[in-house]
């Protein structure tokens, strides 16, 4: 992966986070009573919703921000460490 595409999916994940915490402040349906499907409250149904776009941008943030030269940095260091103490 290149520098840029790097640097674009870390702009994206950033500003994709930045508007996920604001609309975690849902003033707008705190008064709301409106039940979807009979029974589910609307704010419940945003936030379970809400939870389900976290734990997207959470994947989403891993394959396009993660960073790799760091992770194969620590693996090589790790498996030279235990080849060391293994020879002794």
């Amino acid at each position: 992966m290149s520098t840029t595409e790097s640097s674009s999916g870390k702009l994206l994940v950033w500003g994709l986070f930045l508007l996920m915490f604001v609309l975690h402040q849902d003033k707008w349906w705190w008064d709301d009573g409106t039940l979807l499907f009979g029974f589910l409250p609307i704010g419940l149904a945003f936030h379970a919703a809400f939870s389900l776009a976290c734990a997207a941008l959470g994947w989403l943030a891993i394959k396009m921000a993660w960073p790799h030269d760091l992770e194969a940095f620590a693996e090589t260091e790790t498996t030279a460490a235990e080849k060391e103490e293994g020879s002794s």
